[in-house]
């Protein structure tokens, strides 16, 4: 079964309409009169989402962007080369 909700439908009766999803339902979401999205069940032998366990195997030691970062941009201004301007022919 599909049904249309619009998008002020949605936030008032978002739990109701999370549990007829569960239940097989699906809606089409409606903004000034266009589809904008479509909630429905997911196909019955898809997971969904991750566990973070499993994200913790998959990501491992990776270095994480931006470690040092800060201490980087402090310590910048000490290990700045001198400049050397050039002069303009008189």
């Amino acid at each position: 079964m599909e049904s249309t909700v619009t998008e002020a439908q949605l936030a008032l009766t978002l739990t109701e309409v999370l549990d007829r999803v569960r239940d097989g339902e699906r809606f089409v979401v409606e903004r000034d009169g266009k589809h904008v999205a479509v909630l429905s069940p997911p196909a019955p032998d898809s997971e969904v989402g991750i566990l973070g366990s499993e994200l913790v195997a998959i990501i491992g030691d990776l270095r994480v962007p931006g470690d040092g970062l800060a201490d980087d941009i402090e310590s910048a201004p000490d290990n700045l080369l001198p400049v050397s301007v050039p002069r303009w022919p008189a």
